[in-house]
């Protein structure tokens, strides 16, 4: 394929990347909050609002672009996502800043939705696993250019700078689709199943807001206990709605189907292990390595670095070898060490091994999510592929957000009962939970191995 074929992903990748640079809005939690006059904990409503959006909405709105044509929806996203930024840029109320994040969120899930499904489409099948490895650079690359870019920005700025950045980067994108010929519709396969979508969503949506209210479950508070109710009675009725409709959302006989449901399961799994190092790290570099903010940073960033070299070759092993669980197995490996050995920090652990345990991890990470959106994605049929984008990225998201508040409570209580021991050091205290919470993080795709390895050698 020529150099010049490439440059098709251009806009593609450009649009896309508006998404994962919203990890920019964190680096200006604390200016939102003295800018609103916030109590710290009502910040969490900027997170809990566009990620339970976008989540809830990405399979439906997948369905949506097999049937309508993905780069409509995938523009229809960017031009969302343009008010949106401006919106939350401008927001004179705190409310009005969450009503515009759940704008931006559903922005968000028109582009994620139809993105890997554009990606593929571009190219022959044969160069699939390429693409995919190269769209999901541009994801990795927006995760890890985010926090410097929003620091830099806020720095300069303010707050509202890490809304409005964005906009010139969607109108960017949104002109350069503009002038690329228009794709041909897709062939009509009947009609879209509102109601299995509503279901689906509300599903998704109350089965979030619940595991972000993990704490108030755990004390037996019934806000919660209806959360879990409502989002099974939502799933329960749209299992039954989706067995019944004629064009149901998707295809779920495809679980039951060789390592389909073991790949989606296992990508949920992968994320919530990886996000142990976004959720503790950071604090550990700080308080216990007492590396300033600017190196931490630096550190930091060889985590989605791994991934950004790791995912383009994935992509390209994929498209060599005969079987994709060979990559799979190399990603869970590499990302169960890297893990392992970030349980093992302490104040006396050097700079090279600090980098290298989070290269390694988010070289594994990358590897294993190109391999499952290759699996996930030769498993559907051709004039699925936004169904099957969409649920690469859906099971990616329910991971991070159960990982945000299991392991939190994991690592809070770890650090509680050492605390309770008399004569018990903070720092002390502290690193009996990192190392607890890494030690759990590393388990995960470290027993996923047997799974994924016994399937690559029966093969």
């Amino acid at each position: 394929m020529p150099p010049r074929a490439w440059l098709r992903l251009a806009p593609l990748g450009l649009g896309s990347l508006i998404v994962p640079l919203d990890s920019a809005v964190n680096i200006a939690f604390p200016a939102i909050t003295a800018h609103f006059g916030l109590p710290l904990p009502a910040i969490q409503w900027v997170i809990v609002c566009y990620v339970l959006t976008y989540g809830s909405l990405m399979l439906g709105i997948g369905r949506l672009g097999d049937l309508l044509g993905h780069r409509a929806v995938f523009r229809w996203g960017l031009a969302v996502s343009v008010v949106a930024y401006l919106l939350c840029a401008h927001a004179p109320s705190y409310g009005l800043l969450l009503a515009a994040r759940v704008l931006q969120g559903i922005g968000a899930a028109l582009v994620l939705s139809c993105g890997p499904a554009l990606a593929t489409l571009t190219f022959p099948e044969a160069m699939r696993s390429r693409a995919l490895g190269a769209y999901l650079l541009v994801i990795a690359l927006g995760g890890a250019l985010g926090p410097s870019l929003g620091g830099a920005l806020v720095h300069a700025f303010g707050w509202e700078a890490v809304f409005w950045f964005r906009a010139p980067i969607a109108a960017a994108a949104l002109l350069m689709l503009a002038g690329q010929p228009a794709a041909p519709r897709p062939e009509r396969r009947g009609s879209f199943d509102l109601a299995g979508a509503a279901l689906l969503a509300l599903a998704v949506g109350t089965a979030l807001l619940a595991v972000n209210q993990a704490r108030r479950l755990a004390a037996g508070e019934w806000q919660a206990a209806a959360l879990v109710a409502a989002a099974l009675a939502a799933l329960g009725g749209f299992l039954r709605r989706s067995r019944r409709a004629a064009n149901p959302i998707m295809d779920l006989s495809l679980f039951g189907r060789g390592d389909f449901a073991l790949v989606n399961a296992a990508n949920a799994l992968v994320n919530f292990a990886g996000f142990a190092v976004l959720l503790v790290v950071p604090f550990f570099l700080v308080r216990v390595a007492a590396l300033p903010a600017w190196l931490a940073g630096l550190v930091l960033a060889a985590g989605p670095l791994g991934a950004v070299l790791a995912s383009p070759l994935g992509g390209w092993a994929l498209a060599r070898l005969a079987a994709p669980l060979p990559v799979a197995v190399a990603g869970l490996a590499l990302a169960a060490g890297g893990l392992a050995l970030i349980a093992l920090w302490d104040a006396a652990t050097g700079m090279p091994l600090l980098v290298l345990s989070l290269f390694a991890q988010g070289g594994g990470m990358g590897l294993f999510q190109v391999t499952c959106a290759e699996m996930i994605s030769a498993a559907m049929r051709r004039e699925d592929r936004g169904v099957a984008g969409s649920l690469a990225m859906l099971t990616r998201t329910l991971g991070v957000v159960c990982a945000a508040s299991l392991l939190s409570l994991l690592f809070d209580a770890v650090e509680a009962a050492a605390l309770a021991v008399p004569g018990a050091e903070p720092q002390a205290a502290f690193l009996a939970a990192f190392r607890a919470t890494f030690a759990a993080a590393a388990a995960v795709p470290a027993l996923l191995l047997a799974p994924f390895l016994l399937r690559a050698l029966r093969r």
